[in-house]
C-alpha cells in the first residue's frame, strides 16, 4: 500500500484534508472518520491519521474530486466549533503508529516492562543497527558499555561501524569512553587546535565576515511576519502561515516511521540541550554559506556540534553556548566572535517560531547528512529521531527554551582562550606600527627639505667666497693709493674687514662692522696707479690661491691652516704695518713669503714723491 501525499488546513468550523491520488479511481473511495481517527482507502492508496482534535459526522461533511489536479478534498466538521487544532503540519506525528500504544499508559500499568516494550519497538524500527546483543552486554557489564545517540538510547554501534564512524566523530572508542572522559579529551583537542594568529587575522581583516553577517535566512522574514501577526491579533495562528514545507520535505516526513520515545526527565533535558547545540551549528553554516549548501556544509555542522562530533551530554544551556563558541574559534574557516552571537540570535528566532521551524531546520540537516558519506550515519544516531520526536513536542516548551537561551550571556572571557588579552596586545602592536610609519613618513618629508637647505648653504657659501674675494681685491688695490696706504691699513685693522679661515677649512668673517669703500674712491685709486702687466697677473694668481683655500677639503684646509701659522711665526720681523694687520680676531689669511707687488709698488711711489 502507498501512503499518499496529503495536506491539512482548518478554519473555525471545519478541518480540510487534501489527498493526492493520481492513480486511483474516482468511484472507489472509502472514508472512515470518528473522533480523532481518520482513514482513507482507494487502491493502491491507504492513509490513516491520528488528528490533534475531534471531528464529528453530522451531515455537513463534504468530499470533492478535482479531475485536473487528481486530488480529493474532504471537509470534516469539528466537534467543537472554534477549536484550534495544533500541529497540522507535523505530518509524521499525524500518521498513526502501527500499534496503538501510549508511553504513559505502559509505565502506569505494567511498570518496568514498558522499557522492554520500548526496546522491542526500537528494534523493530531500527533493525539495521541490530542493537539487541549490545544492550544485553551493557546490562551485564554496565561499567564497560556507555550510551550515546538521541536520548542516550544507543550503544554498541561503533563496535561494528568503527571504520565508518571514525571519520564522523572524534571519540576514538565511544563504547568504552565515559562522558567525563569525552569532555576532557574534547577540551584538550580544542585547546591544541586554537590558533591565535588565525583568530587575530579574522579579527582585524573582517571584510568577508561582515559581508556574510548581512545575509538574512528564511527564518528572519518568518519571524518578522509572526511578530506582525501577533501585533494584529492575540489569537493563535496556524504555523503554515509563517513556515511552509516544500513538497520534498513533506515527502521526507511521510517516509519517517512514527514512534514514541520513553525518556526520563534527565534524558529529556539532554535532548533539549543537544537540540540547541545542533541548531547553533546549522545556523552558523547557513550564515557563512549565505543559505547555499556546499561540500563543507556537512563538515561544518557535525564539527561545530559537540553533540554530533564528541557525543557530548550537556547539563546547562551556558555550557552549550560556551562549547559552541570555542569550536567556532578553533575549526572552521571564518573564526570570529560575531558569528557566534549571530548563530545564537538565529537559534532564538527559530525556537520562537515553534516546532514547525525547528522541524524544517532538522529536515535540512537530515538532507545534508543524507547526501554526505559517511555523515549519513549521524541521521540514524540523532537527526531522524529528532525529526520524529520534535513533532510531538509542545510549543510551550520550545518557547521556554528560547527564552532561557535568550537570557544566556556569553562573553569572550567565558571561552577560555584569553581573547581579550590577545586583542589588547595586538592593538598595542598595531598602534606602535602606526606611530613608526608616521615617523618614517615625516622623516622622508624632512629629508628633501634638509637637502635643499644644504644646497642653499653651499650656494650662499660660494657666493660669500666670491664676495670676500672681491673685497680682498679691493683692499689690495686700495693699498696702492698715493700717500694713504698706512692710514687705509689702520682703518682696515680697526674695522676687521679681512676674511678669516678656521681650522675646518670654512671661511668666516669677524664680528666687526664692514668699512664701506665707495666705488668712486676705488676707481680713483686704481686709476692713480700705473701697474705693469706682470704685477697684475701675479695679483690674479694670489687671488686664485686665496679662493682655492676656501674650497679645499677639511684635511687639506687644516694642513693649510697649520702651514700658514708656521709662516706667521717665521715672519715675525715684518714691518709694523703688516704685523698689525695680522693681529685681528680669528685666523686671518696671511700674506705669502714672496714680496707683495702692491707693497713694492706703493713703496716705489713714496720714494718718487
Amino acid at each position: 500500500m502507498i501512503t499518499p501525499a496529503f495536506e491539512l488546513s482548518q478554519d473555525p468550523d471545519f478541518l480540510t484534508i487534501v489527498i493526492d491520488v493520481p492513480y486511483a479511481r474516482a468511484s472507489e473511495f472509502d472514508l472512515y472518520f470518528e473522533g480523532e481517527d481518520f482513514k482513507f482507502y482507494s487502491k493502491p492508496y491507504f492513509l490513516r491519521l491520528t488528528l490533534p482534535g475531534r471531528i464529528v459526522e453530522d451531515g455537513r461533511e463534504k468530499a470533492s474530486y478535482n479531475v485536473d489536479k487528481r486530488t480529493l478534498t474532504i471537509r470534516l466538521p469539528k466537534e467543537s466549533p472554534g477549536q484550534y487544532f495544533e500541529g497540522l503540519d507535523m505530518v509524521t506525528s499525524l500518521l498513526a503508529p502501527k500499534k496503538s500504544r501510549s508511553a504513559k499508559h505502559l509505565v502506569e500499568e505494567i511498570g518496568a516492562s514498558a522499557v522492554l516494550s520500548e526496546e522491542e519497538e526500537e528494534e523493530e524500527f531500527e533493525w539495521e543497527i541490530e542493537q539487541t546483543p549490545y544492550k544485553e552486554t551493557a546490562e551485564s557489564f554496565p561499567a564497560l558499555q556507555y550510551y550515546y545517540g538521541f536520548g542516550n538510547l544507543r550503544s554498541g554501534v561503533f563496535q561494528r561501524l568503527q571504520d565508518e564512524l571514525s571519520d564522523v566523530v572524534d571519540v576514538k572508542d565511544p563504547d568504552k569512553t565515559p562522558v567525563c572522559e569525552r569532555r576532557k579529551e574534547r577540551l584538550a583537542a580544542e585547546a591544541a587546535k586554537f590558533d591565535s594568529d588565525h583568530y587575530l587575522a579574522d579579527f582585524f581583516e573582517d571584510e568577508a565576515i561582515q559581508h556574510v553577517l548581512k545575509y538574512k535566512p528564511w527564518w528572519v522574514e518568518a519571524h518578522e511576519k509572526m511578530i506582525a501577526l501577533q501585533g494584529e491579533s492575540h489569537q493563535k495562528h496556524d504555523s503554515n502561515a509563517v513556515v511552509v514545507f516544500t513538497e520534498e520535505e513533506k515527502e521526507q516526513l511521510r517516509r519517517f516511521t512514527n514512534k514514541s520515545y520513553l525518556l526520563d526527565k534527565r534524558s529529556r533535558h539532554h535532548v533539549y540541550l543537544s537540540l540547541i547545540d545542533i541548531l547553533l551549528a546549522y545556523c552558523y553554516d547557513i550564515c557563512v554559506n549565505e543559505g547555499e549548501q556546499n561540500v563543507e556544509s556537512s563538515w561544518n555542522v557535525r564539527k561545530l556540534s559537540a553533540t554530533l562530533c564528541w557525543l557530548e551530554c550537556f547539563y546547562d544551556i551556558h555550557d552549550v553556548v560556551v562549547c559552541f563558541g570555542r569550536r567556532v574559534l578553533c575549526y572552521p574557516l571564518h573564526r570570529h566572535f560575531d558569528l557566534v552571537t549571530r548563530a545564537l540570535n538565529d537559534t532564538v528566532m527559530i525556537l520562537q517560531l515553534g516546532r514547525a521551524a525547528v522541524l524544517k531546520c532538522l529536515l535540512d540537516i537530515h538532507k545534508i547528512f543524507r547526501e554526505s558519506d559517511p555523515a549519513y550515519l549521524l541521521n540514524d544516531l540523532f537527526i531522524t529521531d529528532y525529526c520524529v520526536w520534535i513533532q510531538k513536542t509542545k510549543s510551550k516548551k520550545l518557547a521556554a527554551l528560547s527564552e532561557s537561551l535568550q537570557k544566556t550571556a556569553l562573553a569572550k572571557s567565558h571561552l577560555g582562550f584569553e581573547l581579550e588579552e590577545l586583542e589588547a596586545a595586538a592593538l598595542l602592536v598595531q598602534e606602535e606600527e602606526r606611530h613608526l610609519k608616521a615617523a618614517a613618513a615625516v622623516s622622508r618629508q624632512q629629508l628633501p627639505s634638509s637637502e635643499s637647505e644644504t644646497s642653499d648653504s653651499e650656494e650662499s657659501s660660494s657666493t660669500s667666497s666670491e664676495t670676500e674675494g672681491s673685497d680682498s681685491d679691493e683692499q689690495e688695490s686700495s693699498a696702492g693709493e698715493d700717500g694713504k696706504i698706512n692710514s687705509s691699513q689702520g682703518v682696515l685693522q680697526e674695522e676687521g674687514t679681512a676674511p678669516l679661515i678656521d681650522c675646518n677649512g670654512l671661511r668666516q668673517v669677524a664680528n666687526t662692522s664692514m668699512v664701506e669703500v665707495s666705488d668712486e674712491k676705488s676707481k680713483a685709486s686704481l686709476q692713480s696707479m700705473s701697474v705693469p702687466g706682470k704685477l697684475i697677473e701675479e695679483l690674479e694668481k694670489q687671488m686664485h690661491t686665496a679662493i682655492s683655500l676656501s674650497e679645499q677639503p677639511e684635511e687639506l684646509a687644516a694642513a693649510s691652516c697649520f702651514a700658514l701659522r708656521e709662516q706667521e711665526e717665521n715672519h715675525v720681523s715684518e714691518p709694523d704695518k703688516y704685523s698689525e694687520a695680522s693681529t685681528g680676531k680669528g685666523n686671518f689669511l696671511e700674506v705669502p713669503s714672496k714680496t707683495n707687488p702692491l707693497l713694492f709698488l706703493c713703496s716705489t711711489n713714496e720714494d718718487e714723491d
